[in-house]
């Protein structure tokens, strides 16, 4: 068994094991910070990694060495402050008087912390460990199933559209000279007999009239040789194969009645981002569509989404009606995945939330592969939690979660895609 040790340098100049193998020896600290450099971001930053910084003390290792033992006699030179015998008072309560300005902390021990960088692909790695997309129905799979068709060489038989003639000429060239070349050279020599033969001034009309009866039977063999045969024919063969689609849009619903706060709208902001990071790892490509709602609905740009407010009332099934045109407008294609999260207080007016959850169940949830709701409050829920709830429990592509503060977003997010048993054992 060979054993190969991977020694080049990255483009800093260290060495890319040692950098693997600092990352999983402090993992969990990384992730801790990882997870809270999330908000920082904007929802669809993916050009660049993470800067790191973890504190000091994490990463030190215990160090053994062997200590001096027994007396030792030590001089020091230029003491000329004690002596032999000399008591030091103990230093005034409180430790010694530095030389720094202003009050002390009352944080505990400060530490220093170490900085670090990370590329965007450890940094997904990092946020995403252990988490997979939901397993949905077959038939949700099955629509999103694309089939590209690819040239799968040649075949003897095919419709004559498909057939290829400069294949086929070639296939005729080499089945004439493999049935016919030795004829033809044998063909070319008894004509140079002849020749020579005519030439001579002897009598050789024997001879000539043999050489003659030969030269004929030659051609007469070589002529029997078709031009082209079936067999020469050559169809080009198509097939089709699978593969995975590589859209997806992402629908962002968020209040923005005047119940909503700025601190609610950054939770949901950091909600949205851990969503956008996660299907970019399944998709190559994935567009958001923000939708911000009060009484009335309007898609907007991702500045406005969270940074604009409104007052007045709320009414959701607005959003979710904008969402459902929008829909059938421009990704009514079966090749875009779908996905929702919805953020909100739980305000709603009490007779609309009913037909939020006709709206979901008829018109958004066939066509969409997940719709997360997350109701961000503290107080008692209210109808549309209930009627979402309700949504819940009939349909597998639904889900609603409370967060309370900044400290449960991650760990929802975790619930949510976390992998199932059976993705897990698979390694999948």
């Amino acid at each position: 068994m060979a054993h190969f040790i991977d020694r080049r340098l990255n483009s800093k100049g260290k060495s890319t094991v040692n950098r693997q193998r600092f990352l999983r020896r402090y993992k969990q600290q990384i992730k801790r910070a990882v997870s809270d450099a999330v908000g920082q971001r904007s929802v669809t930053d993916l050009e660049t990694g993470e800067q790191i910084s973890i504190p000091s003390r994490d990463i030190k290792e215990p160090v053994f060495h062997t200590g001096k033992g027994g007396q030792r006699t030590v001089v020091h030179p230029g003491n000329d402050q004690f002596t032999a015998g000399d008591k030091i008072e103990r230093p005034p309560s409180g430790g010694g008087q530095g030389q720094g300005e202003g009050e002390a902390s009352d944080s505990g021990e400060g530490q220093d912390e170490f900085s670090f960088s990370i590329s965007k692909d450890e940094y997904l790695d990092l946020l995403f460990d252990d988490l997979a997309l939901p397993n949905l129905k077959k038939n949700q799979f099955d629509k999103v199933v694309q089939y590209e068709t690819y040239r799968a060489g040649y075949q003897t038989d095919g419709v004559p559209s498909n057939l290829d003639i400069v294949r086929s000429l070639k296939g005729s060239v080499a089945r004439r000279i493999a049935l016919s070349g030795s004829d033809k050279r044998a063909l070319r020599e008894k004509e140079e007999q002849l020749e020579a033969l005519k030439a001579d001034k002897h009598d050789n009309s024997l001879a000539i009239l043999e050489l003659e009866k030969e030269i004929a039977e030659l051609k007469a063999k070589i002529a029997r040789v078709p031009f082209i045969d079936t067999f020469d024919l050559r169809f080009k063969n198509y097939d089709k194969k699978a593969i995975p689609t590589s859209k997806a849009v992402m629908f962002c619903l968020m209040d923005v009645s005047g119940s909503m706060d700025q601190a609610t709208k950054d939770m949901a902001k950091r909600f949205y981002i851990l969503l956008y990071l996660f299907l970019t790892r399944t998709y190559e490509n994935v567009e958001v569509v923000y939708i911000r709602h009060h009484t009335q609905a309007k898609e907007v740009d991702e500045q406005e989404f969270f940074y604009s407010q409104e007052t007045g009332g709320t009414i959701v099934s607005s959003a979710l009606k904008l969402m459902d045109e929008i829909i059938k407008e421009r990704y009514v294609d079966t090749d875009w995945n779908i996905y929702a999260a919805q953020a909100s207080d739980g305000d709603n007016w009490a007779d609309d939330s009913p037909q939020c959850k006709q709206i979901l169940m008829k018109e958004l949830l066939p066509v969409t592969r997940y719709f997360a709701y997350i109701e961000i409050t503290e107080r008692q829920h209210q109808s549309l939690w209930r009627e979402y709830q309700q949504v819940e429990n009939s349909c597998e592509n639904f889900v609603c979660k409370h967060i309370q503060s900044v400290s449960d977003i991650f760990p929802v997010f975790r619930e949510l895609f976390k992998k199932s048993e059976q993705s897990a054992a698979a390694g999948g």
